[in-house]
């Protein structure tokens, strides 16, 4: 199924593939895309109970190279009066599939290839896991049109790889290659392009597999983690083992474990 022309939306054996569709401009972000990431959001929710990993690529041989410069040209010959509410607006539907996006209780794979530039950093520090292709290349690019980033990547990246890095990577805007991404914790893997694909699916196909309750759990009590200090973590990671710990698929879990045998787990 298609949530527009410049993003498509698929569902293969419960995994769901988001595919940024403007290979003519890199798949730069633009209102049309927006607009299809929102709707693909829609629908993987709308049937959340039968998703069990989503994966997020890019068409035509690269991820993302960041937002569309023409829009900000032309909103940069318009009056400010004008101009700023029209970004603020873009900037707070992007912040909105971030926020979603993160949300999901599915793990969420990046499928890196090409340029990962501007908001295409947000997009992949967004998703739990990230597949990169050898000859990716990153840069977070915003300082080079003279701005500030959005999406989330100061939050993301400080989270990442420290501070010092954080700053190195935002404030200079150089760019940088899979392995560096890989080494600073940007990324969980690098493999050859011949690879991408197959080894991106490994990962969404074993995720999809999983105790997709404990999945979810797991998921957000990490992704609270940062904010929260060790006594309020630790109440949260024990009412959430509590909550597994009465799910089938923690039953069939030790089962499998005493009768060492693969467990098999359901849609729980």
């Amino acid at each position: 199924m298609a949530s527009n022309d410049a993003v498509l939306l698929s569902v293969t054996d419960e995994i769901a593939t988001i595919t940024l569709n403007r290979p003519d401009r890199m798949n730069a972000l633009d209102k049309s895309m927006i607009a299809g990431l929102s709707d693909a959001l829609d629908q993987i929710e709308a049937d959340i109970a039968h998703i069990g990993a989503v994966i997020i690529e890019g068409s035509g041989g690269t991820f993302m190279a960041g937002g569309d410069v023409k829009f900000f040209y032309q909103m940069s010959q318009t009056p400010a009066e004008e101009a700023r509410p029209l970004i603020e607006t873009m900037i707070n539907r992007v912040h909105d599939i971030i926020i979603r996006l993160t949300a999901l209780p599915c793990p969420v794979i990046a499928k890196l290839e090409g340029a990962v530039a501007g908001f295409g950093i947000s997009l992949m520090n967004a998703c739990d896991l990230a597949v990169a292709a050898e000859e990716t290349v990153f840069t977070l690019a915003y300082i080079h049109i003279g701005t500030s980033p959005d999406g989330g990547s100061t939050h993301s990246l400080t989270r990442l790889v420290g501070m010092k890095k954080a700053k190195e990577i935002a404030l200079l805007g150089d760019r940088f290659g899979a392995d560096e991404a890989h080494d600073c914790g940007l990324i969980n893997k690098v493999v050859p392009a011949s690879l991408l694909a197959s080894e991106t699916a490994k990962y969404a196909a074993r995720l999809s597999a999983g105790p997709r309750g404990a999945i979810a759990r797991t998921k957000a009590l990490l992704n609270g983690a940062p904010e929260a200090d060790l006594q309020t973590q630790l109440a949260a990671e024990a009412k959430s083992f509590a909550e597994c710990s009465i799910s089938d698929d923690f039953r069939e879990g030790v089962t499998a474990f005493v009768e060492k045998r693969t467990p098999r787990f359901g849609k729980s």
